[in-house]
């Protein structure tokens, strides 16, 4: 297996400062908008945005998350259960712009589950895609995002992985993963 950083945890911290100033541009105080993870890794995402937009606005942005699990088109497609994570949204989102966040974009099915899941909790005006990693040209359903950290063209073969400090190791990276061919 070969590991590439592809974002070092300097640039990453950038790049959500960047993603942050860009949805202040587009959303302005907040009022009308939420943000909702994507559990389980754009949980971690969309805490991070909050954190920044809470610095530099000082108002506390409505920040939930949401599982996909049971709203997934390959859950029964699947040789073992899937363990279903937590949902949090303790706000409505009737009516609200809603920012879905992941960690990365890839096949587009996560986002068209998490659009299923999300009407249960109300019909938002306006529904964006914010993620970190958008995997180009390896989309199966027709699913572009909003706002994006960094693309990065992958092979299906390589798959990418987002680590954040305390969780996963040391320090925040994003790296292109190889599994060798052998």
């Amino acid at each position: 297996m070969q590991k590439r950083l592809i974002v070092n945890h300097q640039l990453l911290d950038i790049m959500v400062l960047r993603l942050c100033h860009q949805l202040i541009e587009n959303h302005g105080d907040f009022s009308d908008s939420v943000i909702i993870g994507l559990q389980p890794r754009g949980r971690q995402v969309a805490q991070r945005l909050q954190a920044n937009l809470q610095t530099i606005l000082g108002v506390q942005v409505p920040t939930g998350y949401l599982d996909t699990t049971f709203h997934r088109d390959d859950f029964r497609r699947r040789n073992t259960p899937l363990a279903a994570n937590a949902t949090r949204i303790d706000f409505l989102i009737e009516g609200k712009k809603v920012i879905l966040v992941d960690d990365v974009l890839y096949t587009g099915r996560s986002v068209r589950a998490a659009l299923d899941a999300m009407i249960a909790f109300g019909r938002p005006a306006n529904v964006e895609l914010l993620v970190l990693v958008d995997r180009l040209h390896s989309r199966h359903l027709p699913i572009e995002p909003t706002y994006v950290g960094r693309r990065v063209n992958s092979m299906q073969s390589q798959r990418v992985l987002v680590e954040w400090k305390g969780q996963d190791t040391q320090e925040d990276n994003i790296w292109l993963i190889t599994k060798n061919e052998e």
